[in-house]
């Protein structure tokens, strides 16, 4: 029988973030640790439910979090990219977590790499799936930059819409014109921090229709101490369009000692 995830929320500073967590497994070895999904801008944590499953099935702990503003977490005043990576700490520290695997989308992804930048020895493995890299001080705008929304953009979040309209009626589209701004201009202090990153990385590039600008790729991957990238003939959203792909490269991944 399939045990149905645990819906729960932590309240911290205020601030509520629901999440949803399949319990520890009696199959788990003692130095297992969670896996940690985080969703991207528009969407929840039931982006996750397929990946989720399959994660589960081999035997580790899988929990799925709405970042603020998001799915049933509280909205927020305001939404920089800090405060998103501060909320998946808040849940680790809340559950009492010294050790995670992060797998973020998009926003969310970028969001786990601050956290894997500010607290290297929490992560164990950093997954980054299509997670848009930020500018460098004189880089030009990238192709999808700009201020507005680009065709590849809002081909994702219409795509999303008919897909989850369950996660965007409940998106604060309030955070729209912020996100956009923050990824589109320079973050010298992230780069800086990237050799910081002590978790074996794995980035996931969807292709010349996702949002990873391939110079700003190959730079990141030279900072961070141990990374890997794998390339996907698809969009922004790998593990939605091109599951077993996904799955196939992200499994062994997190399963690998």
């Amino acid at each position: 029988m399939t045990v149905q995830p645990l819906s729960a929320t932590i309240t911290r500073n205020g601030h509520t973030i629901h999440y949803r967590d399949s319990g520890p497994s009696e199959t788990a070895a003692a130095q297992d640790v969670p896996v940690i999904l985080v969703h991207g801008m528009g969407g929840d944590n039931h982006t996750w439910d397929r990946f989720a499953r399959s994660v589960r099935a081999r035997g580790r702990r899988v929990l799925a979090m709405d970042l603020r503003g998001h799915g049933r977490s509280a909205r927020a005043a305001s939404y920089l990219f800090a405060e998103f990576g501060d909320d998946i700490l808040d849940l680790c520290e809340d559950l009492g977590f010294d050790r995670v695997d992060l797998v973020g989308h998009s926003l969310g992804g970028h969001a786990a790499s601050l956290v894997a930048q500010q607290r290297p020895g929490l992560v164990r493995r950093l997954v980054l799936e299509e997670a848009p890299l930020p500018l460098r001080p004189g880089d030009p705008i990238p192709a999808f930059g700009g201020g507005m929304p680009s065709l590849v953009e809002m081909w994702h979040a219409t795509t999303s819409m008919v897909r989850s309209p369950r996660a965007v009626w409940a998106f604060d589209r309030s955070m729209t014109a912020s996100m956009l701004a923050q990824f589109h201009r320079p973050h010298p202090q992230w780069w800086e921090r990237l050799p910081d990153i002590e978790a074996k990385t794995l980035i996931l590039r969807g292709g010349p229709t996702g949002m990873v600008d391939p110079v700003l790729l190959d730079a990141a991957v030279a900072a961070i101490g141990d990374c890997e990238v794998m390339s996907f003939g698809c969009g922004h959203s790998i593990h939605r369009d091109r599951f077993r792909d996904f799955e196939a490269v992200v499994l062994p991944f997190l399963t690998a000692p």
